[in-house]
């Protein structure tokens, strides 16, 4: 006597739960920018997080959509998935660096007649409010900045969906990688906006626009991924892979070693990437 067994394909995520996953790394950002506020953290601390974060990516592209993306076996969609990742950051880091250089090379607003900056008072002068000081026009945003932090989050927002696609575990995973990502995007952005002259409300608040972009990201990758066929899912795996290997080598670990290395800083790859890899491996 034979017994049939049938197994059911494992469930995939509805879309408000993608939603509500995507709100948590959102938050986080959020968070990171208040904590940049109140109390900034060093450039050591930062360039641990980086260094943990980098190493968490990592290990969710070598533990999980590594092995997936070699399971389906089909090279021509891996490799035209990877080429257009590649060439796509490729291309929006240069067009985002051009236009920081260009808001950069351009003259700051002039000040009207009679103000001067707080660090130009004489000594012993007093600082005394003025109707021209009060018409000082606010700070400009720097668009380039945004631009890039807007594109970089949108990104991730997309591959949060892309993961949730690929499988529930995959894009918890994930989910949590790209938390500890933008805690330290949350607490350079504020730093850089509060460095431009911005306010410590408008800051936070531009940071919280911005955290709202992964959640559209992750809304548009689960609705349009959702059901999709082997070899689309390959494709948009392969991209997902280039895309998440460019974010810990050209941006993470980068920005990571603009502080001078240490035996502890350059161990948090390692704890992060452990980490994962034991969780990856017991959930």
């Amino acid at each position: 006597m034979s017994i049939l067994l049938i197994t059911s394909p494992p469930v995939q995520p509805s879309w408000t739960q993608v939603l509500l996953y995507a709100l948590v790394p959102a938050a986080v950002m959020v968070v990171g920018a208040v904590t940049a506020i109140v109390r900034p953290p060093g450039a050591a601390i930062r360039s641990a997080i980086l260094h943990f974060a980098a190493g968490v990516v990592f290990s969710v592209v070598a533990v999980e959509l590594l092995p997936d993306i070699v399971k389906r076996h089909r090279p021509l969609e891996v490799g035209l998935g990877f080429g257009i990742g590649v060439a796509l950051m490729l291309a929006l880091r240069y067009f985002t660096r051009q236009a920081a250089a260009k808001e950069s090379a351009a003259p700051t607003f002039p000040l009207p007649p009679g103000v001067i900056w707080a660090s130009e008072t004489p000594p012993g002068a007093e600082q005394v409010a003025s109707p021209a000081a009060a018409a000082t026009p606010a700070a400009t945003l720097p668009m380039g900045l945004l631009t890039g932090v807007g594109i970089d989050i949108l990104i991730d927002g997309l591959l949060l969906g892309i993961g949730f696609a690929a499988g529930a575990k995959e894009g918890l995973l994930l989910a949590v990688a790209l938390t500890i990502e933008v805690l330290s995007l949350g607490l350079a952005t504020a730093v850089e906006l509060r460095q431009q002259g911005q306010g410590k409300a408008r800051a936070v608040g531009i940071v919280a626009a911005l955290s709202g972009l992964l959640v559209v990201g992750a809304g548009v990758g689960i609705t349009v991924l959702q059901g999709a066929s082997d070899n689309v899912m390959e494709l948009v795996l392969a991209f997902g892979l280039a895309a998440l290997l460019f974010l810990v080598t050209e941006e993470l670990l980068t920005e990571a070693h603009d502080e001078p290395e240490s035996p502890w800083l350059t161990s948090a790859f390692f704890v992060g990437f452990l980490l994962f890899l034991l969780l990856g491996m017991v959930a």
